[in-house]
């Protein structure tokens, strides 16, 4: 296993994503407000591991504090809750550990009790991550045939959740059973996080894979060379509509068109009961510069204008099954 993200009791150990595949860069995080920035610039990136790191993040702000009355206590929690919940919009993980945070508060009034009990819930959100990223991906690996190729987009590994995988995950599993024979990772736009990332988990793990750029997806479909498409979710509506990295409703649509299985392998946390369809998912636009430039090389003409969504939403009409930690659900998906 990679393990992004290891607690030390007072800190949180983290691997800067944004330093790979070049440098293995770990950082040691003390305040609440570095958690945000790592979450934010994408040190700490992917939906459960974002959701692993908003749970510590509030864990460091409340055991970190100096306040020793109640009420100036909690009005410090209520800003280490914003300043974490601003990060990243469209990440359903976030929240769903924010939710928890503040549920496990309660009706408690001692601080230091309030301390210790948001530290064991952090805790418990990361070993409960753990384990769900290992049953879906034993789930997930069920509905792969032997000798399959599969496409998968952004990065969905160890890196993204709490050291095994979700989509990626599935893979690995698959792979350890003798069922993949090679994995196609699209380089995936703007932050290459595929060709970056998922290669170099790739690699640890010993799975042979052949990398494409995005826009190759579709010939490489129409070739046959693709048995499965397997990617990850950052939010899921009630309805099955999916957000995920910004390419996804394209390839779902080619895998349509080509009569291959389109997969989503998310955890729980990633279902938005609130919201009953895709069109209600926020989508987070980040920084022009992510499409410019290319390891800090500027690659467009000074000026350009930038559009760049860091998802899209794939209608549930499109996924042929939905993996979690407690089932493979299919369509009709419901679930509120």
């Amino acid at each position: 296993m990679i393990v992004p993200l290891e607690w030390k009791g007072d800190r949180l150990r983290v691997l800067d994503q944004t330093k790979l595949p070049k440098d293995e860069v770990w950082m040691t995080l003390t305040n609440y407000r570095d958690v945000a920035y790592a979450i934010k610039t994408l040190q700490i990136r992917g939906a459960p591991a974002i959701g692993i790191g908003t749970g510590y993040g509030i864990a460091l702000g409340a055991i970190y504090s100096k306040e020793t009355k109640p009420d100036k206590f909690a009005s410090e929690l209520g800003e280490v809750f914003a300043t974490l919940g601003a990060t990243r919009p469209t990440a359903r993980n976030l929240f769903s550990a924010i939710e928890r945070m503040k549920k496990a508060i309660g009706l408690e009034n001692d601080i230091e009790q309030l301390k210790r009990i948001l530290v064991s819930e952090a805790v418990a959100i990361h070993a409960e991550q753990i384990q769900a990223d290992r049953t879906l991906s034993i789930l997930g690996a069920s509905l792969i045939e032997p000798g399959a190729t599969i496409l998968t987009h952004c990065n969905t590994g160890p890196l993204a959740t709490a050291g095994y995988g979700t989509a990626l995950g599935v893979v690995i599993c698959a792979f350890a059973q003798g069922k993949v024979e090679k994995v196609i990772p699209t380089e995936t736009r703007p932050l290459c996080q595929g060709s970056r990332l998922t290669t170099w988990e790739l690699k640890q793990a010993g799975i042979p894979f052949r990398l494409i750029t995005d826009s190759m997806a579709g010939y490489v479909m129409s070739r046959g060379i693709v048995d499965a498409v397997i990617v990850g979710a950052d939010r899921i509506a009630g309805n099955g509509d999916t957000a995920n990295k910004i390419g996804t409703y394209t390839l779902a649509v080619l895998a349509k068109e080509n009569s291959i299985p389109f997969y989503v392998a998310a955890p729980t946390t990633t279902i938005d009961k609130s919201i009953a369809t895709g069109t209600e998912i926020v989508i987070e636009e980040r920084a022009p510069d992510e499409v410019t430039c290319i390891a800090g090389v500027r690659i467009a003409s000074d000026g350009t204008e930038v559009f760049n969504p860091s998802f899209d939403v794939t209608p549930a009409r499109y996924i042929t099954a939905i993996i979690t930690e407690e089932a493979i659900a299919r369509p009709p998906y419901n679930f509120i």
